[in-house]
C-alpha cells in the first residue's frame, strides 16, 4: 500500500513539473496585410528576435508565439482574440497596432484576466478612465509623439497650421495631443479615411488655405502616398511639413525618397540613439533581416523584453497572477530607447524627441534626432485613471 501511494506521489510531483515546464503561450495578433502590413510585421520581426536571442525563450522561460493577422479589422481581431484565450490557453497577448483595433480588443481580454501588452496602440480611453491593472503600453500614449511635433512647431513661431488625420481613435488622438503643446492658428482640420489612398481633394483645400505649415498623422501606406502626392503637387517646396514618427518611419522613407527629406517628426525612439543596448539592438535587427528597424520593431522588441523580465521573476508560472502584474510594473529590463518606467496608468514615463528626415552616404533615408523635446513625459490621461 505503501509502495503504491509513493508511486502516486511521484507521478503526481512528475505531472506538476511536467505542467510547469510547458511554454508559456503569448498570443501576437497584429496587422501583417492591408498597406499597413509592413507595420505588424515590424512589431513581430522585433518581438521574434527578442525570442530568438534567448533561444526560443523570454527571461530564460520558454515561450510559444502564436501570431495571426487581423486585417485591421475589429471584428476580426476579436475572434483571434477568443480563439487564442479559449482553445489556445494563450495567458499573454500583444501586438495590435491600430488604436479602433485595441478599443475593441483589450477591455474584454483584460476583463478575463489575461495580459495584454501594447506595442503600439495607446488609445486615450485605456489611458484614462479605462485604465486597467492588466493592461500595459511599453510604447507611448498615442498623443505623445504629436505633442513633441507641436512643442516643436509652436517653438519655431509657426501660426497657421493645416492638420490632416485618419478619422479613427488614433487619428484624433493626433491631433489633440498636436494641439496641446502648439498655441499658433489652425488653418484647417481634416480627418480622412483609415486606408484612404488618394489625397486630391484634402491638397485641393490644404492649398486653398494657405497655411505656413502642415502637421499630418498617416502611418503605413496611407503616410506614403499622401507624401508622394504631397510632392508631386509642388508643395513640399513651400509649406513644410510635420509629423510624428509614424508617418517618417524607415521602411516608409525608402519608399518615398527624396519627398521626406528635411521633415521634422516627434519619436521616443531612433536608429541613431546612441546606447549600448539601442546598438545592440539595431545591429542585431540588420544583420537577421537585412533592413533597419522602424519604432514599430523597437517597439516589438521591448514588449518581448517586459515580458521575460516578468517571466524570469515568477519563474515562468503564470498562476502567478499578483507576482506577475508587479514584475510588468517593475519594468525590470534595459529598454532599446533609454530611461523608461510605467506611470500610475501602465503606461511610460520617458524621454521624447524630434527627428529629422536626412540621406546617408549610400543613398538610403533615415531619421537623425535632433533634440530632446520632453523629459520624463507622463500621458495627459494619467490623472483619469484610478489606479494607484
Amino acid at each position: 500500500m505503501k509502495k503504491v501511494l509513493l508511486m502516486a506521489l511521484l507521478a503526481l510531483c512528475y505531472s506538476v513539473t511536467a505542467v510547469a515546464q510547458e511554454p508559456v503561450r503569448i498570443g501576437m495578433i497584429t496587422t501583417l496585410s492591408t498597406k499597413a502590413g509592413y507595420l505588424g510585421e515590424d512589431i513581430r520581426d522585433g518581438f521574434q528576435l527578442a525570442v530568438d536571442e534567448g533561444k526560443g525563450t523570454l527571461g530564460g522561460i520558454a515561450v510559444d508565439l502564436l501570431v495571426d493577422d487581423d486585417n485591421r479589422k475589429p471584428e476580426k481581431a476579436r475572434q483571434i482574440a477568443e480563439r487564442f484565450i479559449k482553445r489556445d490557453k494563450a495567458q499573454i497577448l500583444t501586438g495590435i497596432v491600430f488604436s479602433n483595433v485595441a478599443t475593441a480588443v483589450v477591455p474584454k481580454v483584460v476583463r478575463e484576466d489575461v495580459f495584454y501588452i501594447s506595442p503600439n496602440a495607446g488609445p486615450s480611453m485605456l489611458a484614462g478612465k479605462g485604465c486597467d491593472p492588466n493592461y500595459f503600453n511599453v510604447a507611448w500614449q498615442n498623443d505623445n509623439l504629436h505633442e513633441a511635433a507641436g512643442k516643436y512647431v509652436n517653438d519655431k513661431g509657426f501660426n497657421k497650421v493645416y492638420l490632416l488625420a485618419p478619422n479613427y481613435p488614433g487619428g484624433k488622438d493626433a491631433v489633440s495631443g498636436f494641439k496641446r503643446f502648439y498655441k499658433g492658428g489652425i488653418a484647417g482640420e481634416v480627418y480622412t479615411n483609415l486606408g484612404q489612398s488618394d489625397y486630391a481633394a484634402e491638397l485641393a483645400s490644404l492649398r486653398a488655405a494657405a497655411p505656413d505649415a502642415v502637421f499630418f498623422f498617416l502611418p503605413g501606406g496611407m503616410g506614403i502616398n499622401f507624401i508622394k502626392q504631397y510632392a508631386q503637387a509642388g508643395l513640399n517646396k513651400t509649406i513644410p511639413l510635420f509629423g510624428p514618427a509614424f508617418s517618417f518611419d524607415e521602411r516608409l522613407l525608402q519608399a518615398v525618397g527624396d519627398a521626406g527629406l528635411g521633415v521634422i517628426n516627434g519619436s521616443q525612439w531612433s536608429p541613431d540613439l546612441d546606447t549600448p543596448k539601442n546598438r545592440a539592438f539595431v545591429e542585431a535587427f540588420r544583420a537577421t533581416y537585412g533592413r533597419t528597424p522602424t519604432l514599430y520593431a523597437s517597439q516589438g522588441y521591448d514588449a518581448a523584453q517586459l515580458i521575460g523580465s516578468a517571466l524570469k521573476k515568477v519563474g515562468g508560472d503564470m498562476n502567478r497572477q499578483d507576482d506577475f502584474r508587479a514584475a510588468l510594473k517593475a519594468a525590470d529590463f534595459t529598454s532599446v530607447r533609454g530611461n523608461f518606467r510605467f506611470g500610475k496608468n501602465n503606461h511610460p514615463i520617458q524621454d521624447i524627441y524630434v527627428r529629422e528626415v536626412v540621406k546617408t552616404a549610400d543613398g538610403k533615408y533615415t531619421n537623425r534626432i535632433v533634440e530632446k523635446t520632453f523629459v520624463d513625459h507622463v500621458d495627459a490621461y494619467a490623472s483619469e485613471c484610478s489606479m494607484k
